[in-house]
């Protein structure tokens, strides 16, 4: 909670509206972290990591098709199959630097079509939509080793805690707000005329460190751009302002996961992947929406500094899209995707893809990208390897009926 949404909810209310206070677990100094981003709209996987080397993927995606590296607005490339959209500049060096894992023909257990029962899916962690009030990285955090527990574990970087991290383990939640700064005369009379308030002094005690720390991290400057969003839709006004928005909260999440006593794991979303009208190709309005991502990931790498090494950020969507474009040049909600691990702890610089193929035969219900790897395999092997959550608990507790998606190897450093 910041002070601001701590002044507006009102001292005298009660210490019930203080329930959320930040006092993170005391980890042990060379902690992991672990950032989990959900890519909400369905990413089409097909336009974010094109499989320029598949025969029929120029034929069967039209003007949405990204052509073979080599000029401008091309694919940046992978290993010779697959390659990166043009927007994608950082995380095609984080792939040369060996920091990224790109996965393809990826999925959830889903496989229907709705944002909404997708997501849940995708948070809850289990095989059917509205299945569970719990997420499966609160129920993770529950199963951290003994002296990583204590405290909140987790943080949110929004007004309401996912699904996701939501459930018995203490995690809290951090916004920015929309009213005008306090001065620190305001606050220092505020915090006098409760200082006897054993409840009420700690809470505001809590609240200003949260938001002092939060304000530290955002006063780091922005990297500079590598000019991939120039010229593109990533220019216009409301692609700027959601550029903004990302990079608040990626430097407050850097804020709180360099801390020596911060939280294990942060979550936050990304929005606007839903592009049924004019997505574009090499040009246009995704790749436009890709480079900010990536700017944003940039930035979060260079706030997270020294704790880089350290730390793992997933990027996952509920599903994909159709293979083929529809008739307003956009895509509809499809099955397959993409997804990425980037970090200084991954084990990176591959593809992970049982491909399928784009032939007519090869395609899901004759339209979609088909999946072939089960998302939960990476998120069981992360936590694992990077968080050391116990298989046993990862089985029974954290993704129940999940026996089918095999732990991967060697997806963090040793």
């Amino acid at each position: 909670m910041d002070r601001r949404t701590l002044i507006r909810l009102g001292l005298a209310t009660g210490a019930g509206v203080f329930a959320g206070r930040f006092s993170f677990a005391a980890p042990a100094a060379g902690q992991n972290r672990l950032v989990f981003i959900i890519m909400r709209g369905a990413l089409d996987g097909l336009s974010a990591v094109p499989p320029y080397g598949d025969p029929d993927y120029a034929r069967l995606r039209g003007e949405l098709a990204i052509a073979a590296p080599g000029g401008a607005n091309t694919a940046l490339p992978l290993d010779g199959t697959f390659g990166l959209n043009p927007g994608l500049g950082f995380l095609r060096e984080s792939y040369v630097a060996k920091e990224l894992l790109v996965f393809h023909a990826i999925a959830t257990p889903y496989r229907e079509r709705s944002h909404f029962d997708g997501q849940d899916v995708l948070e809850s962690g289990l095989t059917q939509p509205h299945a569970s009030a719990t997420g499966w990285l609160n129920r993770a955090l529950s199963g951290l080793p003994a002296g990583r527990r204590g405290g909140e574990s987790g943080v949110a970087l929004a007004q309401n805690v996912p699904l996701v991290l939501r459930g018995p383990a203490a995690v809290a939640s951090w916004s920015p707000s929309v009213l005008p700064d306090l001065d620190a005369d305001t606050l220092q009379r505020i915090a006098d005329r409760y200082a006897s308030d054993p409840v009420l002094s700690h809470r505001l005690a809590d609240a200003m460190v949260t938001d002092k720390l939060a304000t530290e991290a955002q006063s780091k400057p922005m990297a500079a751009s590598d000019g991939s969003m120039d010229g593109s839709d990533a220019t216009t006004a409301a692609v700027r302002s959601t550029a903004a928005r990302y990079t608040e909260q990626v430097k407050t999440a850097a804020g709180f996961l360099c801390r020596e006593d911060g939280p294990s794991v942060a979550v936050f979303d990304t929005t606007g992947w839903d592009t049924h009208f004019n997505e574009g190709g090499g040009q246009g309005q995704l790749r436009g929406r890709l480079a900010v991502l990536d700017e944003t990931l940039r930035t979060l790498k260079q706030n997270m500094g020294e704790a880089w090494p350290r730390t793992a950020v997933l990027l996952a969507t509920e599903f994909g899209r159709t293979a083929a474009a529809n008739g307003t040049r956009g895509t509809d909600h499809g099955t397959g995707t993409a997804a990425f691990l980037l970090g200084g702890a991954v084990a990176g610089g591959r593809v992970i893809a049982d491909w399928p193929g784009l032939s007519g035969s090869a395609l899901y219900q004759q339209r979609d990208l088909k999946p072939t790897l089960d998302i939960r395999s990476v998120l069981k092997s992360v936590l694992h390897d990077h968080l050391q959550v116990a298989k046993t608990t990862l089985d029974a507790q954290v993704f129940p009926d999940s026996r089918s998606a095999q732990y991967l190897p060697n997806l963090l450093r040793a």
